[in-house]
């Protein structure tokens, strides 16, 4: 360690590189907190978990007793046992008693996204909260046309402020803080929607997951779905690197290429038939080849899962995607090119009856999956289980991953939020020096 922080120093490792290498020796030391606890003030499951994005500081739970609390998770209230065992206790907790609380089950509890002003609350009472943190009062309502499943806003959205829904309902809807109207509604699911996500790399990408077992690709800005997940199709490896991609796209697009290209448009513009732009019917022939993908969604019937697809999580860099479902198998997806990697991920058990909620590492190496009664770290890439957390009495529906801290945190029905820190490597009495082997710099 003093090794390669002296090279840092003197310039011989870059700084990230020297970053990334902490946050993964400390993620590979991930264990039960000894010294970190959050007092956890609901009375029914945790069903929601997140870590406010800006300052990493505050962690906000949604439960089904209708309440959510916020707690300052780098900030402890109270110290046991001498001193060696930090006390979280919530900031505030609002619950059915507040006067516009839900009535029932809270099931997704998000930060808006660039400030911890605010924070959305979405319930089984047919309800999405939308409260101010410092007033603990809500002040704008949405009313949804069936029981709330799962809300996401988009983390890289600078033109919008969208709240994505999935409800029980086919439909999924975008509601508007800034109007506090709906300004879009998708089609295409042939029921509820589980689950919700933005893109990472795109604020205008919204993939959504369904309980007819379909994930579907939507661009905000246009009608219908424009990619449609097929566990039929896949691909085997990784995606080649992005060098190597532009490379043969380089190659492809070559002279040969071009002669081909100009002689399929002289025919088109011969005695060939006329080609019709995308999205418009053509007068014969086949429609389906020529239609925009989004408008045939009523028509596709390609699942991703053999039942309701549970949860879905997005890498950092936008490019695979992570989902479960209710036949408890995971499968990792190319968002390029939607096809299903055929990553063997070891057999586990998934709840099947509510979505779970998924978390990765910041460089994606290994993804938190709840699994009943235990949490268990994949290694992204094989598939193999790296770690195994076991520590609640009961099912585990959330999981979230600190960034800052590099710390996870669990909920589950036992009605317990866990902490999952880095091991210390040297102990605090250690730290403590003998008063003779103290320099006195005062002599």
């Amino acid at each position: 360690m003093w090794k390669e922080i002296r090279d840092r120093e003197v310039g011989k490792v870059q700084s990230n590189y020297f970053v990334n290498r902490i946050a993964s020796d400390r993620i590979s030391k991930i264990e039960l907190s000894n010294n970190k606890d959050i007092v956890s003030p609901h009375k029914g499951a945790v069903n929601s978990l997140q870590v406010d994005l800006t300052e990493g500081r505050y962690l906000l739970s949604g439960a089904s007793d209708a309440s959510v609390a916020v707690y300052d998770v780098q900030r402890a209230t109270d110290y046991e046992a001498g001193g060696l065992i930090a006390k979280h206790k919530s900031i505030f907790v609002v619950d059915k008693q507040h006067e516009h609380g839900h009535k029932y089950a809270i099931t997704s509890a998000i930060w808006y996204p660039i400030d911890t002003g605010l924070f959305i609350t979405g319930s089984y009472d047919h309800h999405i909260n939308v409260w101010d943190t410092n007033t603990t009062q809500v002040i704008m309502n949405f009313k949804m046309p069936g029981k709330v499943y799962r809300t996401a806003m988009s983390t890289s959205a600078t033109s919008h402020m969208l709240i994505a829904a999935g409800t029980e309902d086919v439909q999924v809807r975008l509601c508007d803080i800034t109007s506090g109207a709906f300004v879009h509604t998708l089609s295409g699911h042939r029921d509820g929607v589980m689950t919700v996500e933005w893109s990472t790399s795109s604020e205008w990408v919204l993939v959504t997951g369904g309980c007819d077992g379909a994930i579907r690709f939507w661009d905000i800005r246009r009608a219908g779905c424009f990619l449609l997940l097929d566990q039929s199709q896949s691909q085997l490896g990784r995606r080649p690197p992005i060098l190597k991609r532009s490379m043969a796209t380089k190659d492809s697009t070559s002279k040969p290429y071009t002669k081909q290209r100009a002689a399929q448009r002289k025919l088109a513009n011969g005695n060939g038939t006329k080609q019709s732009p995308i999205g418009k019917v053509p007068a014969k022939g086949s429609a389906r080849q020529r239609l925009h993908p989004g408008m045939l969604s009523s028509h596709d019937r390609a699942t991703a899962h053999y039942g309701a697809v549970t949860g879905l999580k997005i890498t950092e860099d936008g490019m695979y995607l992570l989902s479960a479902g209710s036949d408890s198998r995971l499968r990792l997806w190319d968002v390029e090119s939607g096809c299903n990697t055929l990553v063997n991920f070891e057999t586990v058990r998934l709840q099947t009856s509510k979505p779970i909620q998924l978390a990765t590492t910041q460089d994606s190496a290994l993804a938190f999956v709840p699994c009943m009664r235990t949490v268990k770290a994949f290694d992204m890439w094989t598939g193999n289980t790296s770690v195994t957390f076991r520590g609640h009495y009961d099912c585990v529906n959330c999981c979230c991953f600190s960034l800052q801290d590099q710390e996870l945190y669990t909920g589950g029905n036992d009605r317990q939020i866990l902490v999952w820190s880095p091991s210390k490597l040297i102990p605090d009495e250690m730290n403590e020096r003998p008063a003779e082997d103290q320099d006195n710099w005062s002599d």
